[in-house]
């Protein structure tokens, strides 16, 4: 019986596969088909690309230095508002979740109004009902009705994958806080959360890259975020194609990087662990 060399062509063959070159080489080939695609669909509906025109809006360089354009002021905005909403969600899910398991009745029945108000009813709804009705009565702003929005929007889904978590550590790790003489507060704390945090990154980060998506929908309330220097620079030039795709690539350079984050995270947590 004859066994394949260490340097036959069939392993070369699947030690290729496996290499990052070859993922490069997948990346390449979607890339081309993409472009190729959108080459053909403009090229059928008679569509002049104008990309020259873009990069003024992003920023530029004269004898003043570094000005910033329409777009990345907005797009400072639009980070602005998801990272103050993305602490104020993940605060406001873990507390609902504390509140879901609770043993008090009072502490589960707001927690589940609240949770059933938010998670079936669109975003756009609550967005206007905060601020235009809610708004005018607490004194808030355009950006903090904007915030309280996406906040309590997504708090709500950050909830239940808190709760999810939570559940999942098992019985004997509560016990053993307990027979530590950890009261409640601290066992959440030093033994549940980290345990729980660890399972809940990746759905955590599905929830953070959904606000930072979501948050395009301030533009309704004439926040100048990144959508909304888009929609009135496309209006005065007509670079719909061209501003679209900025705007796209923009958001997914935010998300792509929290991503990668994320993912060290997870490495040394496995590490830790």
């Amino acid at each position: 019986m004859t066994t394949a060399s260490p340097h036959s062509p069939k392993r070369d063959w699947r030690s290729f596969i496996r290499s990052p070159i070859f993922d490069l080489f997948q990346f390449a080939i979607l890339v081309a088909v993409i472009v190729g695609f959108f080459v053909e669909s403009t090229e059928t509906l008679g569509y002049n690309w104008q990309w020259y025109q873009v990069p003024r809006y992003i920023f530029t360089l004269d004898e003043g230095g570094f000005r910033a354009g329409p777009l990345l002021q907005g797009f400072v905005v639009t980070l602005h508002i998801s990272a103050i909403s993305l602490v104020l969600a993940f605060a406001i899910g873990l507390v609902t979740a504390l509140f879901r398991l609770s043993g008090a009745f009072s502490a589960r029945a707001l927690a589940r109004f609240y949770l059933e108000t938010s998670r079936n009813t669109p975003l756009l709804i609550q967005l206007f009902f905060i601020y235009f009705v809610a708004g005018p009565v607490l004194g808030l702003e355009r950006f903090l009705s904007a915030v309280l929005a996406l906040s309590l929007f997504e708090g709500a889904y950050a909830s239940e994958i808190f709760r999810a978590g939570i559940v999942s550590i098992p019985r004997g790790q509560w016990e053993a806080g307990y027979s530590l003489g950890l009261n409640t507060f601290h066992t959440y704390r030093t033994v549940i959360l980290p345990q729980a945090i660890r399972r809940i990154l990746p759905p955590l980060t599905s929830q953070a890259i959904s606000l930072i998506k979501d948050s395009a929908l301030v533009s309704t309330i004439a926040i100048y975020d990144l959508t909304m220097q888009a929609q009135a620079i496309i209006s005065e030039t007509f670079l719909t194609f061209e501003l679209w795709f900025t705007v796209a690539a923009m958001y997914l350079g935010v998300t792509l990087t929290l991503s990668l984050i994320v993912n060290k995270m997870e490495r040394r947590f496995r590490v830790a662990a």
